[in-house]
C-alpha cells in the first residue's frame, strides 16, 4: 500500500510540473504589463525570503527544545525521530507554499493577457496556475507522512506516534506563514483603500497609488503561500491523527487500518487532478459554474475512490458511508459559504443596502451576518460527527465510532487539492485585474477581469469555510488522538475529561480565552502595520505630480514598509499561540490541557467562521455596489461599503485563517509534548 501512495504522489508532482509548463508557455502581454508583473513578483519573493529567514531560526530552536524534552524524559529514540519529523514537516510545509506562490506570481500576467481575448481562456490559465499549489501540497503531505512511516520502521503499533512531530512542524510554519502573509496583505490593502479610494477618490489598483504594488504582492504571500502552508498542515496532521486512531483497531484491520488514511487521500488526489482538467468555461457563462462543475466531478470521483479503498482495505461498507458523510459535509460548506458571501444572495445584498445610510449601518449589518453565519456550519459539523460516529458503531467494529469520525475527516479532505486550486485562483485573478488596471488597458478588458476577480473572492471565501469545517472535524479527531497518546504513554485508559474539577475547568476557560486574545493581537498587527502604509501614502501624495500622473510613485518604499511591519508584528501572536498551551500543560497537567484543547477548538471554530464569512460578505457587498447598484463607484453607499470592507479585511484574511492553523496547532503541540504534561 505504501508503494501505491508513493506512486500516486509522484504522478501528482509530475502533473503539477505539467500544469506549470502549460501556464508558463502562455503569452505574457504588453511591456507595461510585464513591468507591473515583475514588480509584484520581486516584492513577493523578497517578502518570503525575509519571512522564512525568521521562521527558520524559530524552527531550529524549537527542534532543539523538542529533542531536549524527550531526552530529559529518557526517550532517546522518540527524541531523535520526533525532532527530525518536526524539521521535515516544517521544510515540506514551507516548500509547498513557496512553490505554489512562485507559480502564482507568474500566472497573473498570463491570465491578464488571456483576458484581452477570451474570458474562458483566462479562467483556464488561472485555475491551472492555482492547481500547481493545490496538487503539490497534498502530494508532498502524502510523501512526507508515508516516507517517515517507512523510514521510522513501519511498525503499525508504534511508528504513528513518532510522526506527530511532522504535523507539529507543518503547523508551526503554517502559523507564521499565515500570520505574516495575512498581516502583510491586509495592511497593504487597508492602506491602499483608505488613502486611495476614500481620501483621494481614485479607483482601485490605480497606478498613482503608491501602495498598490504592495497590495497586489500581499494577495500572493497571504492567499497563496499562507493558505498553501495552512492546508498542507491540515492534510498532514489529519493523516497522522487518523493513523494513531487506526492503531487501536490493529487487531481488527491489521496495518490496513493504519495506512487507510494515506490510501484514501491518494484516491482523492487522483479525483482532484481529473476535476482540474475538467474546468472549461464558456465565454458568456458565469465562471463560477465552470469551477463548480470541476468540483462536482472531483467529489463524485473521490466518493468512488473511497468506496474501492474501503472495500479493499477495511471490507466494511459502514466506513464508506462515514466517508460519504465527510464528502457531503464539504459540499454543504461550499454552499453555505457561497450563500453568505456571494452578492447573489440575501446576506450580501442586506449589507449593500445598509450602506445607503452610512458606514455605521454597513458595519452593523456585516456583524449581524457574521454572527448569523455560525449557525448552519455548526449544525452541519454536528450532524457529520454524530452520523459518522454512529456509522462507526454500526460497523460492529470495537472502537469503530472514533474511527468513523476519522474517516469522515478523510472524506472531507478528499477534495483538498481541488479546493486549494480554487483558493489560489482568487489572488491570481485579483492580480490580473490589477495588472490590467495599472497598464491602462481598455475598460472592456477590466470588466472581464473584474468578473473573474468577483468569482475569486468567492472561491477564497469557500476555501476558508472548507478549511474551518475540516479543522472542526479534524479537531475532534486530533483530540481523540491526544487521549490515545496519553493512554499509550501511561498504559492506562484516559477517555474522560471531567470539567467539574477546578483545574480542568480553568484549562477549558483558558483555551477559549486564547482564541480571542490571539485574534485581537492579529487584528491589531494589521492595524498597526496599515498605519505605517497610510502615513507613507499620504506623504507621497503631497507631491502633486503623482496625482497628475507626471511623477511615478515610490512603490518599493511601501513594499519595504509593509514587509518590515508584518514580520515585526507577527511574532507576538505566534509566540503566544505556541507558548501558552505549554504553560497550561506544565502548570495544570494533561487532563486540564485536554479541556484547554477541547474548549479552544469550539471557540476557535465559531470565531473563525464569524471572521471569515463576515469579512467575505463585506468585501462582496462593496463589489456588488461597484457593479452599479445604489449609485455605483464614488457614491456615498460605495464609500460606506469601502469602510466596511476595510473592517472586514483583517478578519477574513488574517485573524480568521490564522485561527484555522491555531486550532490544529494546539492539537499537534499537545500530541508532541504529551510526555511533558503527565
Amino acid at each position: 500500500m505504501l508503494a501505491y501512495v508513493f506512486g500516486i504522489s509522484l504522478v501528482a508532482i509530475l502533473f503539477a510540473a505539467y500544469l506549470a509548463w502549460y501556464v508558463l508557455k502562455q503569452d505574457t502581454g504588453t511591456e507595461k504589463m510585464r513591468v507591473i508583473s515583475d514588480a509584484i513578483r520581486e516584492g513577493a519573493e523578497a517578502f518570503l525570503k525575509r519571512q522564512y529567514k525568521t521562521i527558520v531560526i524559530f524552527t531550529i530552536i524549537l527542534a532543539v527544545i523538542i529533542f531536549a524534552i524527550y531526552a530529559y524524559l529518557g526517550k532517546w529514540d522518540y527524541a531523535a525521530k520526533t525532532a527530525i519529523a518536526f524539521l521535515i514537516g516544517a521544510f515540506c510545509s514551507a516548500l509547498s507554499g513557496i512553490v505554489g506562490m512562485l507559480i502564482s506570481v507568474r500566472t497573473n500576467i498570463r491570465t491578464a493577457s488571456a483576458a484581452m481575448t477570451s474570458t474562458a481562456q483566462a479562467l483556464k490559465i488561472a485555475m491551472r496556475g492555482g492547481a500547481v499549489s493545490g496538487v503539490l501540497v497534498v502530494a508532498m503531505s502524502l510523501i512526507g507522512v508515508a516516507g517517515l512511516f517507512y523510514l521510522f520502521g513501519a511498525d503499525p503499533k508504534t511508528t504513528p506516534f513518532m510522526l506527530v512531530g511532522f504535523g507539529f512542524g507543518a503547523s508551526f510554519v503554517a502559523l507564521f506563514a499565515q500570520l505574516g502573509g495575512g498581516i502583510y496583505t491586509k495592511a497593504a490593502d487597508v492602506g491602499a483603500d483608505l488613502v486611495g479610494k476614500v481620501e483621494a477618490g481614485i479607483p482601485e489598483d490605480d497606478p498613482r497609488n503608491p501602495a498598490v504594488i504592495a497590495d497586489l504582492v500581499g494577495d500572493n504571500v497571504g492567499d497563496c503561500a499562507g493558505r498553501g502552508a495552512d492546508l498542507f498542515e491540515s492534510t498532514a496532521a489529519e493523516n497522522i491523527g487518523a493513523m494513531i486512531l487506526g492503531v487501536a483497531l490493529f487487531p481488527v484491520f491489521g496495518i490496513n487500518g493504519v495506512l487507510f488514511p494515506l490510501v484514501a487521500r491518494a484516491f482523492g488526489l487522483i479525483a482532484s487532478m481529473i476535476g482540474i482538467m475538467c474546468v472549461h468555461g464558456k465565454e458568456n457563462e458565469d465562471p463560477m459554474n465552470a469551477l463548480n462543475r470541476g468540483y462536482y466531478v472531483t467529489s463524485i470521483l473521490a466518493a468512488a475512490g473511497f468506496y474501492f479503498a474501503t472495500m479493499i482495505m477495511l471490507k466494511n461498507i459502514w466506513f464508506f458511508y462515514a466517508g460519504l458523510v465527510g464528502i457531503a459535509t464539504s459540499i454543504a460548506f461550499v454552499f453555505i459559504t457561497q450563500y453568505y458571501t456571494e452578492y447573489k444572495y440575501r446576506p450580501v445584498k442586506e449589507i449593500a443596502e445598509a450602506s445607503k445610510t452610512g458606514a455605521a449601518t454597513n458595519v452593523i449589518a456585516g456583524l449581524a451576518v457574521g454572527l448569523e453565519c455560525t449557525g448552519m456550519p455548526v449544525i452541519v459539523i454536528s450532524f457529520a460527527l454524530f452520523f459518522s460516529y454512529a456509522m462507526g458503531i454500526w460497523s460492529g467494529v470495537p472502537h469503530g465510532g472514533l474511527y468513523g469520525t476519522a474517516i469522515a475527516t478523510m472524506g472531507m479532505l478528499a477534495t483538498a487539492a481541488y479546493i486549494l486550486a480554487m483558493d489560489t485562483f482568487g489572488p491570481i485573478t485579483d492580480n490580473a485585474g490589477g495588472i490590467v488596471e495599472m497598464s491602462k488597458a481598455p475598460a472592456a478588458i477590466r470588466k472581464k477581469t473584474d468578473r473573474l476577480d468577483a468569482v475569486g473572492n468567492t472561491t477564497k471565501a469557500l476555501t476558508k469555510g472548507y478549511a474551518i469545517g475540516s479543522a472542526a472535524l479534524a479537531a475532534f479527531l486530533l483530540f481523540s488522538a491526544y487521549l490515545d497518546e496519553v493512554s499509550h504513554l501511561t498504559g492506562k485508559a484516559f477517555a474522560i475529561v471531567d470539567l467539574a474539577k477546578i483545574e480542568v475547568f480553568i484549562g477549558g476557560l483558558l483555551g477559549g480565552m486564547l482564541v480571542l486574545v490571539f485574534s485581537a493581537f492579529a487584528i491589531r498587527a494589521v492595524g498597526k502595520t496599515a498605519s505605517y502604509i497610510i502615513q507613507e501614502v499620504r506623504r507621497q501624495f503631497k507631491n502633486k505630480g503623482i496625482m497628475k500622473g507626471t511623477v511615478k510613485p515610490d512603490y518599493a518604499a511601501c513594499v519595504d514598509i509593509t514587509t518590515k511591519g508584518a514580520l515585526k508584528t507577527m511574532i507576538l501572536p505566534g509566540v503566544l499561540a505556541i507558548g501558552f498551551p505549554i504553560v497550561v500543560g506544565l502548570l495544570l497537567r494533561a487532563e486540564a490541557l485536554a479541556a484547554f484543547l477541547m474548549v479552544g477548538t469550539i471557540v476557535g471554530v465559531l470565531m473563525a467562521t464569524f471572521l471569515n464569512n463576515a469579512g467575505g460578505a463585506w468585501d462582496n457587498a462593496k463589489k456588488y455596489i461597484e457593479m452599479g447598484v445604489y449609485g455605483g463607484k464614488g457614491s456615498e453607499a460605495h464609500k460606506a461599503a469601502v469602510a466596511g470592507d476595510t473592517v472586514g479585511d483583517p478578519c477574513k484574511d488574517c485573524a480568521g485563517p490564522a485561527i484555522h492553523v491555531l486550532i490544529k496547532m494546539l492539537a499537534t503541540i499537545t500530541l508532541v509534548l504529551a510526555p511533558l504534561f503527565l
